[in-house]
């Protein structure tokens, strides 16, 4: 049955447990990856690894779901290209050369892109406390890649970071268009990942990987890990987990929201990275993702725009609830 969402508080309180779950997930894909990376897989094979897997779970679902390409085939194509594809290869390209903290960090941009969409490009009023959120964000942000010292990280991987960005702004987008009448949100990331990992297949070449590393272990600090082990933290959890709680997050919350709440992950990534990889990182950084935590806090409480006369304006999206 159709639920309201976003009027009623316990709605809301299940959109930001999801959010915060999402969050959660996201946030230890590249301290799991990274050592991938280091011990000789490149970062294009891992994001096919994980993307492939993922698929390969979720394969039931677009099974039963088997309609859905022939009724919403743009939908499915963009989520596939910018939200699974897009996003991963350029995320994990970027903590191949940048902090795992920092990568996320500037991904996280992508908040304040979502809230440009909605506004100048949509044309629709958004609320004081998600702006209010957006604007401190983006001000933890440049904290963190230290702006006034001339961005000492490297530039391609800053590039890469904020490339992935803007295939964020497509995930959040997408994720609260990709509803309608009998279109199951679990089913659109059955079939985006699948679009992915198809795309990928062209790009990573995958037959050109080395399979042996996947045998071996994986150094996290020092210390000798399964990459077996890491491998399925990033399908099972970092992947499926992370998309499904997101997607669901976003259609009871809104995007601008959900992206503000979302910034946790950045947060999440940063201390794990810290913990386990000792990726430790200065003063201006710790100040900036306490600055985005906070952003995060206040657009999580923010009520709908006055004057907006869509549903999707004000977050009030008809949901249905996912059949699993």
């Amino acid at each position: 049955m159709p639920v309201h969402t976003t009027d009623s508080s316990h709605e809301k309180s299940l959109g930001l447990l999801l959010a915060l779950g999402s969050a959660l997930a996201f946030g230890g894909s590249g301290v799991a990856a990274k050592p991938l990376i280091e011990a000789g897989l490149a970062p294009l094979h891992v994001v096919w690894l994980r993307v492939a897997g993922a698929a390969l779970v979720m394969l039931p679902l677009a099974v039963r779901h088997r309609d859905l390409p022939r009724r919403r085939p743009a939908l499915l194509a963009g989520f596939g290209l910018l939200a699974v594809a897009g996003v991963q290869a350029c995320y994990f390209a970027a903590i191949s050369r940048i902090p795992v903290g920092v990568a996320l960090l500037v991904e996280y941009l992508a908040p304040a892109l979502v809230l440009g969409w909605v506004r100048f490009v949509q044309r629709r009023p958004v609320s004081r406390a998600a702006a209010l959120g957006v604007v401190l964000a983006a001000g933890g942000l440049a904290c963190v890649v230290e702006v006034w010292s001339g961005l000492r990280f490297d530039a391609l991987g800053l590039a890469l970071a904020l490339a992935a960005a803007c295939c964020q702004v497509g995930y959040f987008v997408l994720a609260d268009h990709g509803g309608g009448e009998g279109v199951d949100p679990l089913g659109v990331i059955a079939y985006g990942l699948l679009v992915g990992a198809g795309l990928l297949t062209v790009v990573a070449r995958p037959w050109e990987m080395d399979w042996s590393v996947l045998g071996g272990s994986a150094r996290m600090h020092g210390v000798a890990v399964p990459a077996v082990a890491l491998l399925v933290w990033i399908v099972l959890v970092a992947t499926v987990v992370a998309y499904v709680t997101g997607v669901l997050s976003v259609r009871r919350l809104s995007p601008q929201v959900a992206g503000v709440v979302a910034c946790l992950e950045a947060v999440v990534a940063t201390v794990l990275a810290w913990v386990l990889l000792g990726e430790r990182l200065g003063a201006p950084q710790v100040l900036g993702g306490v600055v985005v935590l906070a952003g995060a806090f206040i657009a999580q409480s923010a009520t709908p725009a006055k004057g907006s006369a869509e549903p999707r304006a004000r977050g009030e999206a008809v949901v249905r609830e996912p059949a699993v």
